[in-house]
């Protein structure tokens, strides 16, 4: 090979020089001879030794082995795998051997196969590299014998064999040289070359899309290869969902791979490594040689690649006339085919000679598309000509011709961009809404995805034409074309420059420069909310709607124009509540009058479904009934059990709006399911973060033409909750959760990691920035610093207490306890690799034991606790009960600080003052700690004090009535809630006072409850108090929650799954009591926050206690609490 790479750049530097005959001679024999190169004697010699133990070992065990086989028998590489395949087999299948013996005789057979096997590739790849590059120097020379097939041969053999492509591309230069030299020989070899290269080319079928013929009229040897080509398609991927013949995109199918490429090539690359990876059974062999032959496929259509794109470079202009059968193979049956569709002939009789017509014009399209780049701009005008062509084939009865006519319109947009998208915008664009049509649709559609996928940022001046055609489509009745159109329309929203700025396309006609102005103003109020057209209401509304809630109607109003969705996230408190009941009586009162006016079935009035936390079914029906006439909104709060919701499913005729919470609408999924919708309205839909919930699963099944998500806190935890919230509202915008997972979540995530490489941080930047652009659009949110003047401000304040000293007994007992070794043993002894459930569940045990300590003894003293009966009796000496308030810190604060603010007084004479000054919401995450405050604290030491209490135990349907109490009579001093319960939705402005006596971890939570006071129509500054015992698990706790609520201000967070970001020592430290009240530093590494992530992933929601509650029951958990 050395030698005719030198006489080869020897030529190349001198070609006058004339080459001995001698020399051209010796070459041309070299390429007639077959020999073993000594690079492979090692392997070779092993392989001899190999097969002689083998066949030493089948004689010894007395297996009737062919005489032919002697000891000192030198075998060629294919005899040595027909000893260990079918030979082999064939002894085995006539002796009866013991497990013992046949185990040993597998093992010897699987070494001799696997050398056999390197050793032939080893043979085949150096023969291939020495037999092209003595065929590249005669081509050089430009010297060719009388039989060009020794020539010809190693070149093309290169081209489809040689794994490296270097090599590949110099043998795949040189036989396109060859071909030019042989334009005018006779007989011509080009044609048949050509076609050969061709069929290189559209061996891949996961690239260049086979029509299958039917079976019935096939021979043969066609059946069996058509088999082979569909096996290789099933080694390569298994598409979901894939297309039929004549229905479906083809495109869908290769975005679905997409979203797994990176696994399946790491399993690609793992199988196709030098050494084969199987064991050498019969079955792995095959499984094998399944995923060689797709790689082989791909190796010959590269090869292919090369050389065909390489001719149309090399020959430029001179093209057609010098290889005239290649051009005719790229163009005649697309003429054919647009000739047709001119004429109105039909083009889908789906006959046998259609099938392999409409194959060949799939091959013409492929090889057009891989020479189309490299054409001299001299034969442009001629492809020019093809465009209308291309567009009728768009049209196409079968799948893949249309696949393949999209992608060549994909390449010229590149190529000829100017005349391509004239024709994009005009014939293409024109067939998107052929409603009649779905073929044409899905043809149409995806050309406009291929086009994108190809222009990239070039098509930034021509997005402003593709919106509103991409926004039609996405309500298509064709799943396909939907789920396309929604891809496209993604694409296009992340190309959009953020400022609403587009870029002029250059030379446009007339009535597209026209177009474009009329589109351009939709695009710049998709890009910002406040350049949305002031939307004036026709309806009253007993309301006057501030600015910023104008603001919000305009861009509600807009969604609905162009049947968008999105989500209204404004600060808590910002009347989201109001802006859409605006919309929503506006759209049913336009709605009812375009009926009337026309009786269009488009416009028949439809009935809309508001789904919200059972708290706020009432507050729902209420707010509707406060701000709009009956006339316009008639609601039914559709609630109770069973057989009153089927009493009230016969009266939702009467009613235009339904209100019903998440878990009734889950439980009657079939009603609620089987009715269109024109709103659907999900208020607090960050409750359908977690798509894989059964709630969630029949939230999506709800049809409607409009829908909308109110949410304070779109992301709580993690970037895949954003994915579920637009799987609602427009499903496929981005992607399925694997693509989104793939594209966005793991960069994003990765990129967070205290040990991620510079590469994987920028990858993480770009996939937030893009998914930045992708949904701000649908996003509206306002912060109430920015637009809420007039609100008072609120003040948050820690009130640190000091534990009782039974508080700190029990706290110190179990840092000596045998729970706490257990903790420490399942924490320091987590890995990535090695995560034990029963240990993270007793973690979690550990952490609510605490929590309840720091909050009353009395939640975990009970007849389990082995210290109960020595601390009864030592409370019963003492004469102090274990309700005694003193016993809990909390218990004691919460009194001095009720006091402070002038509620209650501190003994038990009767309140001469009806109504105080302030008044306060009591929030405690466990209703059994609400409990102790009411029964321990208000009754006992505070009756005074009046009170209201709302938790899970008051019926839904009651609580708006309760929470109006509250608001409307003053002489109410406190309402005990429940996070849980009273956090979401409500409208508590009668108090001005918070106190959080315990907290929930989520921080958004928290946020929400508090701002149940802090809203529209609070005149009074609101002061929020959180009661913290200092030193303990609940302060380093609160420490993380700050840091959480830092991250997840942003649109897009990290996955704050709170002690994720913890190292060992962290957790460990959260178990135990601070003298001095100090936060332990944090000086873990990263290695060791990386520690304990594989047990921490396997831990639900830490804030969630009712999943502790049941989950982690405490019972079993006391009796590890006995010294160690």
């Amino acid at each position: 090979m050395a030698s005719a790479l030198i006489l080869g750049h020897w030529v190349a530097l001198d070609p006058k020089h004339a080459c001995p005959v001698s020399v051209r001679e010796r070459v041309l024999e070299c390429l007639s001879e077959n020999v073993y190169f000594d690079e492979i004697a090692g392997g070779f010699t092993r392989l001899q030794q190999e097969c002689r133990d083998f066949i030493a070992l089948l004689r010894h065990f007395q297996l009737p082995l062919d005489a032919s086989y002697q000891p000192n028998i030198v075998l060629t590489v294919d005899q040595a795998t027909q000893l260990a395949t079918g030979v082999f087999q064939g002894l085995v299948q006539q002796a009866k051997l013991k497990p013992k013996v046949q185990e040993n005789l597998e093992e010897k057979r699987k070494c001799v196969l696997r050398t056999a096997m390197q050793t032939g590739k080893d043979q085949l790849s150096l023969n291939i590299m020495v037999q092209a590059s003595l065929s590249s120097f005669l081509v050089s020379l430009k010297w060719l014998p009388e039989k060009l097939n020794p020539v010809i041969r190693p070149l093309m053999v290169s081209i489809k064999k040689e794994e490296n492509e270097q090599l590949q591309r110099a043998s795949a230069e040189h036989l396109v040289r060859l071909l030019e030299q042989c334009v005018q020989r006779q007989p011509c070899p080009n044609p048949k070359v050509l076609r050969n290269l061709v069929a290189f080319l559209c061996s891949d079928v996961t690239y260049t899309p086979l029509i299958e013929s039917d079976p019935t009229n096939s021979s043969a040897e066609e059946v069996e290869q058509r088999q082979q080509r569909q096996d290789s398609v099933q080694a390569s991927a298994t598409l979901l969902h894939a297309p039929s013949k004549f229905e479906g995109i083809l495109m869908l199918a290769k975005m679905q791979k997409l979203a797994e490429k990176a696994g399946l090539r790491r399993a690609r690359k793992n199988s196709l490594q030098g050494t084969p990876t199987s064991d050498g059974s019969i079955e792995d062999l095959q499984s094998l040689a399944e995923e060689e032959g797709q790689h082989a496929n791909e190796v010959q259509r590269r090869g292919a690649m090369i050389a065909l794109s390489y001719a149309a470079s090399y020959l430029g202009g001179s093209l057609p006339e010098k290889l005239p059968s290649l051009w005719e193979m790229a163009f005649k049956a697309l003429q054919q085919s647009g000739e047709r569709g001119a004429e109105g002939t039909t083009v889908d009789s789906a006959t046998e000679n259609q099938d392999e017509s409409s194959q060949q014009l799939v091959t013409g399209l492929q090889l057009l598309e891989v020479i189309g780049p490299h054409l001299h701009p001299q034969l442009h005008p001629k492809v020019t000509e093809m465009l209308p062509a291309l567009c009728v084939t768009l049209d196409h009865s079968y799948t893949a011709v249309r696949h393949m006519a999209a992608r060549c319109l994909g390449m010229l947009s590149k190529v000829l961009t100017g005349p391509t998208m004239t024709v994009i915008l005009g014939e293409v664009l024109g067939r998107v809404g052929a409603s009649h049509a779905d073929t044409q649709r899905q043809g149409a559609i995806e050309a406009i995805a291929s086009v994108i996928e190809n222009l990239g940022l070039d098509l930034v001046p021509y997005i402003v034409f593709l919106v509103v055609p991409m926004l039609g489509r996405m309500s298509d009745t064709n799943e396909a074309v939907r789920l396309l159109a929604t891809h496209c329309f993604a694409s296009l929203v992340r190309l959009m420059p953020l400022d609403g700025g587009i870029r002029e396309p250059l030379n446009l006609p007339a009535h597209l420069e026209a177009k474009r102005v009329e589109e351009k103003h939709f695009l710049e109020q998709l890009m910002s909310a406040k350049h949305a057209d002031n939307f004036e209401l026709s309806i009253p509304i007993n309301a006057q709607l501030r600015c910023y809630q104008q603001e919000g109607v305009n861009w509600l109003a807009f969604l609905n124009k162009y049947k968008l969705h999105g989500i209204l996230c404004d600060d808590m408190g910002l009347g989201k509540t109001l802006q859409s009941i605006c919309i929503l009586a506006q759209d049913h009162f336009l709605r009812e009058q375009a009926y009337k006016e026309s009786g269009q079935p488009d416009s028949k009035p439809l009935p809309s479904l508001v789904v919200c936390p059972p708290t706020l079914t009432g507050h729902w029906v209420y707010e509707v009934e406060k701000f709009v006439s009956s006339k316009y909104l008639n609601p039914l709060h559709y609630t109770g059990p069973p057989t009153e919701r089927m009493r009230l499913q016969s009266k939702a005729r009467k009613h235009n709006l339904i209100v019903a919470s998440y878990d009734i609408v889950r439980n009657d999924i079939d009603f609620f399911g089987a009715i269109r919708w024109n709103y659907c309205i999900l208020d607090e839909g960050h409750i359908i973060k977690n798509g894989r919930t059964k709630l969630a699963r029949a939230i999506k099944q709800l049809r409607a033409n409009h829908r909308l998500i109110l949410t304070g806190t779109p992301i709580q935890n993690n970037v895949l909750d954003l994915w579920s919230l637009f799987d609602f509202l427009m499903p496929g915008f981005l992607g399925t959760e694997k693509q989104f997972v793939a594209r966005y979540s793991r960069p994003i995530l990765q990129s967070r990691d205290a040990k991620s490489s510079s590469k994987e941080q920028e990858a993480g930047v770009l996939a937030m920035e893009s998914l930045h652009r992708q949904v701000l659009p649908f996003l509206l949110r306002r912060m109430k610093d920015d637009v809420l003047q007039d609100l008072p401000p609120k003040i948050i304040q820690d009130y640190y207490c000091e534990l009782s000293p039974l508080q700190v007994q029990l706290y110190e007992d179990f840092a000596k306890s045998r729970a706490k070794k257990a903790v420490d043993d399942s924490v320091s002894g987590a890995s990535e690799d090695n995560v034990n459930v029963h240990g993270t569940a007793h973690v979690f045990q550990a952490l609510q034991y605490l929590r309840k300590v720091c909050n009353h003894p009395k939640l975990v003293l009970n007849v389990h606790h082995p210290e109960y009966e020595r601390i009864m009796g030592s409370l019963k000496q003492s004469n102090t009960p274990l309700s005694d308030i003193g016993h809990a810190a909390k218990l004691s604060s919460l009194k001095q600080l009720l006091l402070d603010c002038g509620i209650g007084t501190a003994g038990q004479a009767e309140q001469e003052q009806v109504v105080h000054a302030h008044r306060a919401l009591i929030f405690c995450q466990l209703k059994s700690m609400l409990d102790i405050v009411e029964r321990d604290l208000l009754k006992m030491h505070m009756n005074s004090v009046s009170y209201l209490r709302l938790d899970g135990s008051v019926p839904p349907g009651q609580r708006h009535a309760l929470v109006q109490r509250f608001n409307d009579d003053p002489s109410i001093d406190v309402l005990l809630l429940t996070t849980q319960v009273g956090g979401l939705g409500l409208n508590l402005t009668g108090a001005d006072t918070v106190i959080f006596v315990e907290h929930d971890w989520n921080p958004m939570k928290d946020l929400q409850a508090m701002d149940r006071a802090h809203r529209i129509g609070q005149k009074k500054v609101v002061n929020v108090y959180r009661l913290i015992t200092r030193g303990t698990l609940e302060e380093k706790i609160m420490g993380l929650q700050k840091f959480k609520l830092t991250i997840a201000n942003t649109v897009i967070t990290q996955e704050n799954s709170s002690l994720q970001t913890m190292g060992t020592d962290q957790l460990l430290d959260l178990f135990t009591l601070d003298q001095d009240g100090a936060m332990a530093a944090n000086s873990s590494s990263s290695s060791s926050s990386r520690s304990i992530r594989g047990l921490l992933e396997t831990l639900p929601e830490l804030w969630d206690s009712s999943k502790y509650d049941s989950e982690y029951d405490l019972s079993c958990f006391l009796s590890t609490l006995k010294p160690k």
